[in-house]
């Protein structure tokens, strides 16, 4: 008795894998530095939140620094383990926050991710704003995410994050919380489709291979 697959079982094993390898590949390409915060408005303060992973499979991430729109006011929260400084210009606004992992500390190690939350304010009249970070790495390689084109197709897009209606239109305001929310959950959301949908192509491909020998002894 042969303890080997048929051919028809063999390809539907292939098809299986195939497809689950691709999709789950189509979700991790997804993760870079973002940042969200739901309620930025322009001319008000926000608490944006950084999210950063560290792609490397070697090295950890030791610093973050995230150039801000020439801002008033920069609050960070404390986090453990890190120490952040506020950059300011001759006019004495904000210009860059940089978070580094104190010496001797992990940092973020490989397959991990750390959020930094710092207060911003008050916000520009735009309908969004570019943060462009530089993420450094434990090995020395520094990853620039500054891309500001296309943020959907950029190798390295800059955080970007979306603001809601002015400060003077309620209803706007609304509205425009929820519009800027979607960002920092969209990312997330596609990954779980596609998981799904990997899993279901899957099943159907392991399901036509099984179908086809069933078929072959008959």
């Amino acid at each position: 008795m042969s303890h080997g697959f048929s051919p028809p079982l063999r390809r539907g094993l292939t098809a299986a894998l195939t497809a689950g390898f691709l999709l789950a590949g189509a979700g991790t390409a997804a993760a870079h530095v973002s940042v969200s915060a739901p309620n930025a408005t322009p001319g008000r303060s926000t608490v944006a939140t950084f999210s950063v992973p560290t792609e490397s499979d070697t090295a950890a991430t030791t610093a973050l620094r995230v150039a801000v729109p020439e801002i008033a006011t920069a609050r960070t929260e404390p986090v453990p383990g890190w120490t952040a400084k506020i950059e300011r210009d001759d006019e004495d606004r904000v210009v860059a926050v940089t978070w580094t992992a104190n010496p001797g500390g992990p940092g973020i190690r490989p397959g991990e991710f750390q959020r930094f939350v710092v207060s911003l304010g008050p916000l520009p009249d735009a309908d969004s704003i570019s943060f462009p970070a530089e993420q450094t790495y434990s090995d020395g390689t520094v990853v620039r995410w500054n891309d500001t084109g296309d943020h959907d197709s950029a190798e390295h897009p800059a955080p970007l994050l979306a603001l809601g209606a002015s400060a003077g239109d309620q209803s706007g305001h609304e509205h425009g919380d929820q519009s800027a929310a979607e960002p920092a959950e969209s990312t997330d959301i596609t990954a779980r489709w596609l998981g799904g949908l990997g899993l279901a192509l899957a099943a159907l491909a392991l399901g036509a291979g099984i179908g086809a020998v069933v078929r072959g002894r008959r």
